[in-house]
């Protein structure tokens, strides 16, 4: 499947990545790691004996766009890894057996088995979040602690697509410059100017939009897990909520969390863009929490 809707447009979006990176102002190296479902494009910053955070993005998202108001504050603290999902509209480059028999549960097995690494934390946001806790569900003993932004538990597939169409349709069917304003206006709370007034990421958010395929990304399953999986996930996961995501915040995503006993917090002023619009509080956060795990004490 393409990932992309025209040679032109990821060329577009290459160049935009490539850009945006510049911004991060920060030492990083790229690399791309082999695996059996293609290569995986992977971003490290941060001193390589400092604890490891394995960073997941959305759906339609990249490394390059997700963490740019982060990178700074974590990369002191951690060995970052930023990852380009594989289907994703980043770098990666899925092989044959990503559209035959993709395992998100393998191919992060493999990616971290390349890099030599035997545990880890984990931060996503929105899928990123969702494939957080599901490897930390899968392999316990390869995840140290998990904080999980812009994303609840899954129980329901109909209601988890139910609520991506309200918030996405009808503007990323025609995705115009006003329809990509207007969309993230949507999605984010007041905030939405940390977008607006940085040209470079406004630029790529459109050409995503416009240029990206995300059914290249419907490999990326979701499993629906049963109340002891998910009550294994008290003890190592945070669950960052903003009050004006539409995506995460309402009473049944909260209660679910409530109902499983689940550490979570909400950010203020914050929408499902949570990580870019407060990203002071949500950097503190998840430095925090995961520096609090016995095994880096």
């Amino acid at each position: 499947m393409k990932r992309y809707k025209s040679k032109e447009g990821k060329e577009l979006i290459y160049d935009s990545y490539d850009k945006l990176l510049a911004t991060w102002n920060v030492a990083f190296e790229e690399k791309d790691v082999p695996t059996s479902f293609g290569t995986t494009h992977v971003i490290t910053a941060g001193p390589s004996e400092k604890p490891t955070l394995l960073l997941l993005h959305g759906t339609g998202d990249n490394a390059s766009m997700m963490w740019v108001y982060n990178i700074q504050q974590l990369s002191q603290s951690f060995y970052v890894i930023a990852i380009d999902g594989i289907g994703g509209s980043g770098k990666s480059e899925p092989g044959e057996k990503y559209d035959k028999q993709f395992n998100q549960t393998e191919w992060l097995d493999e990616l971290l088995a390349q890099m030599e690494i035997e545990t880890t934390h984990i931060a996503g946001v929105s899928y990123g979040a969702y494939l957080a806790y599901h490897y930390t569900i899968m392999r316990p003993n390869k995840v140290d602690k998990i904080v999980c932004m812009a994303g609840g538990l899954t129980t329901s597939h109909f209601e988890a697509m139910i609520k991506m169409m309200k918030a996405f349709l009808p503007e990323a069917l025609f995705p115009t410059e006003a329809n990509c304003k207007k969309l993230l206006r949507k999605l984010c709370g007041p905030n939405y100017s940390v977008f607006e007034d940085n040209r470079e990421l406004m630029k790529h958010w459109y050409y995503l939009l416009r240029y990206f395929n995300n059914k290249s990304m419907m490999k990326h399953s979701i499993t629906i897990f049963n109340k002891e999986q998910l009550q294994s996930l008290r003890e190592k996961a945070l669950f960052l909520i903003g009050e004006d995501d539409i995506l995460t915040h309402y009473p049944k995503s909260i209660h679910r969390l409530q109902e499983h006993q689940m550490n979570f917090k909400i950010v203020e002023q914050a929408g499902h863009a949570i990580n870019h619009e407060q990203p002071d509080v949500v950097n503190k956060e998840i430095v925090d929490f995961l520096i609090s795990s016995k095994r880096n004490s």
